[in-house]
């Protein structure tokens, strides 16, 4: 009895051994899983933690593959945008010197004859110039020369000095002064150099546009009423010619000739109407983006900029004449030397030149007064 009490006892020792190592074996699993877990969990937020990151970026990332599609699919269409865009302007002139001039020298009085041919040629010619110029115009790009230049900051793409208001274009692959935005229509980059240019460009064009549709209105309407009479005469000749017994059919009523003239005064007053209510809504905002001293790139990230900066309980104005004018309360020891200072304001990320947006951080003066804080380099700014 006792030997099996024995061995009873040793093998239930030998299960109980068993079973907590076992037990063991089983925590030092679920241990070595949850470390694993928070390790990953570490390593991905460190990778993907940003502090700036909002709905913005990740709808950005998000779309970088079609971002990616546009800009290559923009550079090499570039030629077929201006191939139409010579295409479309010869046709509307062309109509208009076939078409539109004989009759004008026809029936127009011999004022308004003059008054016609001395705009409108002007006219063409202005637009001629400044969409070549537009083309041919180099927009502008900063030095290459890696050289030690204090407050310049370096191009993540070019690995090069990036000067003020440069802006990175992908379509290009090079960074380009004053940069407003990358124009398919001129395949080039709307920038320092050629930006009045195409101002100048979408401006007269609007005005050709404009000018062609009040001028070929009622040619328009008589153009359009003649058409619908020749669909409804040639409906009724179907219907004659079907119901005779014989096969010869009536002859037509307008000629080849007369069918290609009012189709081709309504094609010219529709595309002038359309390019004139497009073009001519650019105009106005890039009117309104040159009088406020911004490019479309900078009104974009001033808008951005104000939005953060509201949170914070600040504001982000546009320099006034007072600013302009009047000096910078430099009264405040905490901020150090007065080049230092001066050298800081013109090199913030706010400050951008004579009419750029900048941060307006009032500083109280000794008089009790508030003023902005970088005046004084708006001031000192180039115009």
């Amino acid at each position: 009895m006792r030997s099996r009490q024995r061995m009873f006892a040793a093998v239930m020792r030998l299960l109980l051994k068993c079973l907590r190592l076992g037990r063991r074996r089983r925590f030092k699993l679920v241990r070595q899983v949850e470390q694993l877990w928070h390790y990953g969990r570490l390593c991905l937020r460190s990778l993907l933690y940003n502090s700036f990151t909002n709905s913005d970026v990740v709808l950005d990332s998000l779309f970088e593959p079609v971002y990616w599609l546009v800009d290559h699919v923009t550079r090499w269409f570039g030629v077929v945008f201006v191939a139409l865009v010579i295409g479309l302007t010869s046709s509307i002139v062309a109509i208009v010197y076939i078409c539109l001039l004989p009759l004008i020298l026809q029936t127009y009085t011999p004022a308004w004859i003059c008054w016609h041919l001395a705009y409108g040629h002007w006219n063409l010619l202005m637009i001629v110039f400044h969409y070549y110029m537009a083309i041919t115009t180099s927009p502008g790009y900063p030095p290459q020369a890696k050289d030690d230049l204090t407050g310049v900051s370096i191009c993540r793409k070019c690995i090069a000095p990036k000067p003020a208001r440069t802006h990175h274009c992908s379509i290009c692959n090079r960074c380009v002064l004053k940069m407003d935005h990358h124009c398919p229509w001129l395949n080039n980059c709307v920038g320092h150099f050629n930006h009045r240019y195409f101002f100048s460009f979408c401006l007269f064009m609007t005005m050709g546009c404009i000018y062609c549709s009040i001028s070929g209105w009622d040619m328009f309407r008589d153009a359009y009423a003649a058409i619908e009479r020749m669909k409804l005469l040639e409906k009724e000749r179907l219907q004659v010619a079907a119901n005779q017994t014989y096969y010869q059919t009536p002859p037509p009523t307008f000629t080849f000739r007369q069918r290609a003239f009012h189709k081709s005064v309504v094609y010219l007053w529709v595309l002038c109407s359309s390019v004139a209510l497009a073009l001519g809504a650019l105009t106005l905002w890039h009117a309104a983006l040159i009088t406020r001293g911004e490019t479309s790139i900078e009104r974009h990230i001033n808008k951005k900029e104000r939005q953060r900066l509201q949170k914070k309980g600040k504001t982000l104005a546009h320099p006034g004449p007072a600013a302009l004018s009047s000096p910078a309360p430099w009264n405040r020891p905490e901020l150090g030397p007065p080049s230092l200072r001066d050298g800081a304001a013109c090199t913030a990320p706010g400050h951008l030149r004579r009419g750029a947006w900048v941060l307006q951080s009032s500083l109280p003066c000794r008089q009790g007064s508030t003023r902005p804080l970088l005046s004084s380099c708006l001031a000192q700014a180039p115009g």
